[in-house]
């Protein structure tokens, strides 16, 4: 048997904050937004709302979809670089609130390409017989750890989560992973306080620490790179060439990134699964969401081939290969 998707489903918050919105905030237009990012609009969770609550949300529709109960669970991570705090693990939380058995629990840090991560790791831990069914969460609160006043990052992020349930499947499932990093490259993108390196002070405060850095320029060079050469690779690794994709679902961080990767791969814009432009970028949940709405849309029936590539603070950067079972 074979590991793949056997249910899905996405939560975003009801709050829309427009680039209009964010005009009336810092000094930018929705022409310059949208014309250097391909957002429109993105959502905004309420600051009583967890990352944990809004996986909840994304999880019961998963286990619906599934025909699952949170006792079908042997497994819950949760890809995050926003959890609810430092630990217990955002899983943790997911399952006391599924009211789920005393099941293994944990969180994976690796920023926009945290989903692919997870993604890698419950497949490995299913095939090894050590679990059944598990269940995969990508989920973020960006708007936490944005800087309002930055018009360079504000404009970018957004919140939300998608689920996946892993099971074993008879034809098709998840044909390939392909994982990379470089720690070298970590200053490109990161939240430099908080941590053991620079604790949360009153000085770590002032400066602005608790916030998303970005280095943009720097960073669109790696990623369009990455993203390409991860999906090649993933490609490979399930026998497979770029012919048989039906569609190339790209983390959602900047439109220019993601049609520069397409012409990389040389992909017709049909084969190209956006979103961008209704929730901005929300790192590990993008390509959550963006493999829920694919999967609920008409146009992906099953034994199609869908293409996930991500990259991310660390720098990370993965691929997967997802035949639709």
């Amino acid at each position: 048997m074979d590991t793949g998707v056997i249910g899905w489903g996405f939560y975003v918050p009801d709050e829309v904050r427009t680039n209009k919105d964010l005009e009336k905030i810092v000094d930018t237009s929705d022409e310059w937004i949208t014309t250097r990012t391909g957002i429109k609009e993105r959502r905004i969770a309420p600051p009583e709302m967890a990352v944990s609550d809004m996986g909840v949300k994304a999880a019961k529709k998963a286990l619906k979809k599934a025909g699952l109960t949170p006792f079908d669970i042997d497994l819950i991570i949760v890809a995050t670089i926003t959890p609810d705090m430092f630990f217990p693990s955002t899983a943790c939380f997911v399952q006391a609130k599924l009211k789920a058995r005393n099941i293994a629990c944990f969180d994976v840090s690796a920023a926009c390409s945290g989903f692919i991560y997870a993604l890698k790791v419950a497949k490995g831990l299913i095939e090894s017989g050590s679990y059944r069914n598990a269940l995969v969460i990508g989920a973020e609160k960006l708007t936490a750890i944005t800087d309002w006043q930055d018009r360079n990052t504000c404009v970018l992020f957004g919140d939300g989560a998608g689920a996946v349930v892993l099971g074993p499947v008879k034809k098709g499932g998840i044909k390939s992973v392909y994982l990379g990093a470089d720690g070298s490259k970590s200053e490109l993108l990161n939240m430099p306080g908080g941590g053991s390196r620079n604790p949360a002070t009153h000085e770590t405060v002032n400066q602005g620490m608790h916030y998303v850095k970005m280095k943009g320029n720097e960073l669109f060079k790696f990623a369009v790179r990455l993203m390409a050469e991860s999906a090649y690779k993933a490609l490979r690794k399930a026998g497979l060439d770029k012919t048989d994709i039906k569609y190339l679902i790209p983390h959602q961080a900047n439109s220019r990134i993601i049609w520069a990767t397409a012409r990389k791969l040389d992909l017709e814009k049909k084969q190209i699964f956006v979103n961008i432009h209704k929730y901005g970028n929300m790192s590990s949940a993008s390509c959550a969401v963006a493999l829920c709405e694919s999967l609920s849309s008409k146009g992906v029936k099953k034994g199609d081939n869908l293409l996930l590539v991500a990259f991310g603070g660390g720098l990370t950067w993965g691929a997967s290969v997802i035949e639709v079972s």
